[in-house]
Order: structure tokens, then C-alpha cells, then sequence
């Protein structure tokens, strides 16, 4: 029976010899068969070429190399040299000479490269069924959406394809697809983690986001693919001391939104498992204090129109060269809203943002921290297709104004409903407060007492 793929199981194997990465490699590559046509993967590494990577880590120190022999994937938004980046669109697909900065830092760092994954076209959605490569399986329910637009690197961690998988986030795209596959979903500080070599869906927003079975792995990754990049122009340094993983504080105030602010859309069993959450976070020395929601609420408002949209439609344009008839229907109608965007408009949008953070202000005061349901509810692919923008939009309730707001972001798993279905909570604070949302995150979720992922 091969080893759990989490950093510590895995890690372990190796140390006392129980496995090895090539051993991993070939047991990997079986699970990719068995599961035929997942519509995880866009493109993967060629199978004797992944083992010759796999044999040649094996000549190296595993002391030397933190990541040593973790599988991971990476999102077909982000260029690794050797494979095309295509961001789901087979007529813009390109085939990049090097990697993205992080990538790199994987790489060197030790870790095992399986793959490009499948998303939502051009990171465009949160359903993770905007795909010309097609929906990947939610390994819960074949039946209901996987989450987007990081769909197919948040399905791969949950059915054990890799141990790891690099997203990105620019209104939930991190978050969103951990909620629905039982898995932590990183989304840090903005410009903590260089945005070179990533195609940019809206660039003042976009994060390279990380999936992962737990937060200490999350972490571990973060930490590795953190750095300022000066060829990022909104690459950024943290606050000296800065790490990813702090410690449990032994008291500390999370928000909670008004009864009347939490929207579930008829998901009681959702409003069930946040209510439990809450309780555990109680437990661990948590305060629960009832915030005013709104401010968040209206910034959520604005990713999908206005200056936003007019950012994206710019981005894919440049992108693609203004070919718009390559994208897929529903991207070309979303991007289009853009051409009806005025400069005064984006400039208001703008002003209106900066009114949320201003109103936002006491809420921090209170706080150290928001917890919130990942999402409301989920959907099945049925659903979503007869009405792709209105439920898509639905799934952003709590995840459109992180970015916007200049909020780091953690999405953890919550527990199950009675169908089998997972469900998951996001903690939100402050930009640099990173370390903060790690420890609270990886406390609840190991008080939660959940089996990792979709495999146990």
C-alpha cells in the first residue's frame, strides 16, 4: 500500500527507505491509468521521462532539498519550460523556454514535477467547468462542479494524483475548488509570490495560489516559492520576521458575519458545518465577535464589472492578440462587458473600493481575523450549465473581495454533508497576517479530525 502523498507520510517513507521517488513515480502513473479520463490533465510529463527525473533525485541528498520527492502539479496559466501553457484555449497555446520564478524554486527545491492541469478558460470562472477539455471529476460526486477556476490542481491533491498542486487566485479561484474537494487552499499576501510566468487574468489581482492536504504542507510550499522579483512590478517584500507558519495564539477574536449576512442559498447543511466550525474555533481559544459584513459584501460586487472586467478583457486581449473568437462563448460574452467600461467608470470603481477598505476599518479594529463559509453552497455540473453566470456568481459571495480589499486568505475543509459532499471555511485577515491564518487554520483542521483529501 504506497504511502499517504501528505508531506509528513511521504517525507517519512522516504527517510526510512519504506519507498522511493521512483517507486512513487510508478505508483503515480498507475493512478493516473486507473483513473482513464479524468479531465485532470492537459499535459503531463512523458512517463519515462518523469521516472528518469524521479531516478536522478535519487543521486541527491534528500537532506539538501526540502520538497525532496513530493509530486506536484501545476495550473496550465503558470509556464513550465518543457510544456505548453495553453490556460485551456488550444489556439492560444504557446510553448514557454522557462519556467515561472516559483516553479523553479520547486524544482530546485526537490520537487517531483507530474503535469499541467486543467481550469476554468483563462482562470475565468469558480464552477471549474469552462473547459474546451472538459469538466474535471469531482472525486466526491461525479455529478457536481469541481470548483474552478483551479479545477483540475485542486481535484489532482484530492484523489491522490500529487502532493501538492500550484493554482492561482484572483477572486477565489484558490479557495473555492478546496472547499469543494476536502483540501486547504493557500492564498497569500499579493506580491508575495512572483506573478512571472503566470498569463494574467486581471494583473492587480492575480495570486499564485497552492493546494495542498494540509496547512503545514501549504506552508512549506509558500515558503519555498515566496521572493521579491523584480521583473513583477507588483512583486512586494513582507515585514522583517515574516514567516509562513506562526504560532497558535492563545486568544484571539475571529469575525463572524450578522445572522441576517449569512447567506447559504437554501444550503442548510452548509450553515450547519459553519456553525460547528465556529465551535471549534471556540475551542481552541477562539472569540467570536459579530461583525457588519456589508463593507466586504460591496467590494465583491465590482470584480466581475466595471474596472475589473475591463482589466480582464484587456489581459485576454493582449494575451491572444485580440482574437476573441478563440475563446469559448461564455468567456468571449463575460469579457465583452469590458468594451462598456468608460476610463471615468474605472477610476469610480476604483473610489468605491477604497470606500469598502476605509468602511472596513472598525471590523479590523475588532479582529484579528474573518471567518467565513468558503462558499454558500455547490452546484451540480447540470445546474451550472443552464445557468453558467448567475450560480458562478453565487460561488464568490465570500471569495471576490479578498484580492481587492488587499486580504491574504486560507481555505480550509469543514466536514461532509449528508450526501458525501464536502463543505469548507476560509480565514481572512489583514495582508502579511499569513502566519496568523496558518496556525489558527492548521489547528482547526486538525481538531476537525477530517480524512485528508478524497483518499482517506
Amino acid at each position: 500500500m504506497p504511502p499517504s502523498l501528505d508531506f509528513t507520510s511521504l517525507q517519512r517513507a522516504y527517510g526510512e527507505r519504506a519507498t522511493t521517488p521512483s517507486v512513487i513515480a510508478g505508483e503515480l502513473l498507475a493512478r493516473i491509468t486507473e483513473r482513464r479520463d479524468d479531465r485532470v490533465w492537459i499535459s503531463r510529463v512523458p512517463d519515462d521521462a518523469l521516472r528518469r527525473a524521479a531516478a536522478e533525485l535519487e543521486g541527491r541528498d534528500p537532506a539538501e532539498l526540502p520538497l525532496y520527492g513530493l509530486p506536484f502539479a501545476v495550473k496550465d496559466n503558470i509556464d513550465v519550460a518543457g510544456l505548453p501553457t495553453s490556460c485551456a484555449c488550444p489556439d492560444f497555446s504557446y510553448l514557454p523556454t522557462r519556467s515561472a520564478p516559483a516553479i523553479e524554486r520547486l524544482i530546485a527545491a526537490g520537487a517531483l514535477f507530474i503535469g499541467k492541469t486543467n481550469l476554468d478558460q483563462f482562470a475565468t470562472g469558480l464552477a471549474g467547468v469552462r473547459s474546451p477539455y472538459g469538466v474535471p471529476r469531482n472525486p466526491f460526486d461525479a455529478d457536481y462542479i469541481p470548483g474552478g477556476s483551479s479545477s483540475g490542481s485542486a481535484v489532482a491533491v484530492a484523489a491522490g494524483l500529487v502532493s501538492f498542486a500550484i493554482g492561482t487566485d484572483t477572486a477565489g479561484s484558490g479557495r473555492v475548488p478546496a472547499s469543494f474537494n476536502n483540501i486547504v487552499g493557500l492564498k497569500p499576501t499579493r506580491g508575495l509570490v512572483s506573478a512571472t510566468g503566470v498569463v494574467p487574468a486581471c494583473r492587480t489581482l492575480d495570486c499564485m495560489s497552492v493546494f495542498a492536504l494540509t496547512v503545514p504542507d501549504a506552508a512549506a510550499v509558500f515558503d519555498i516559492i515566496r521572493g521579491p522579483d523584480p521583473k513583477d512590478f507588483f512583486s512586494r517584500e513582507p515585514p522583517p520576521g515574516f514567516t509562513a507558519l506562526g504560532a497558535l495564539p492563545k486568544r484571539f477574536r475571529f469575525g463572524v458575519p450578522r445572522p441576517e449576512q449569512r447567506e447559504f442559498f437554501g444550503d442548510d447543511e452548509n450553515a450547519r458545518l459553519y456553525e460547528a466550525a465556529i465551535r471549534q474555533l471556540e475551542g481552541l481559544g477562539g472569540v467570536a465577535v459579530t461583525i457588519d459584513l456589508q463593507p466586504f459584501l460591496d467590494a465583491s460586487q465590482l470584480v466581475y464589472r466595471g474596472a475589473w472586467i475591463a482589466e480582464r478583457m484587456a489581459a485576454i486581449d493582449e494575451a491572444t492578440g485580440g482574437r476573441r473568437e478563440m475563446l469559448l462563448p461564455v468567456i468571449r460574452a463575460i469579457i465583452e462587458q469590458g468594451k462598456l467600461v468608460s476610463g471615468a467608470d474605472a477610476f469610480r470603481d476604483r473610489y468605491r473600493v477604497a470606500d469598502t477598505i476605509r468602511r472596513a476599518r472598525p471590523v479590523w479594529d475588532a479582529v484579528d481575523l474573518l471567518v467565513l463559509p468558503t462558499t454558500g453552497t455547490t452546484y451540480r455540473v447540470a445546474e451550472i450549465a443552464a445557468d453558467p453566470i448567475g450560480l458562478n456568481s453565487t460561488l464568490g459571495h465570500y471569495t471576490n473581495f479578498v484580492n481587492l480589499m488587499d486580504l491574504a486568505a486560507l481555505a480550509v475543509p469543514a466536514g461532509f454533508r449528508g450526501n458525501g459532499l464536502p463543505a469548507g471555511v476560509s480565514l481572512i485577515a489583514p495582508a502579511f497576517h499569513d502566519a496568523t491564518l496558518a496556525a489558527i487554520g492548521a489547528a482547526l483542521h486538525e481538531a476537525s479530525g477530517l480524512p485528508l483529501g478524497a483518499q482517506g
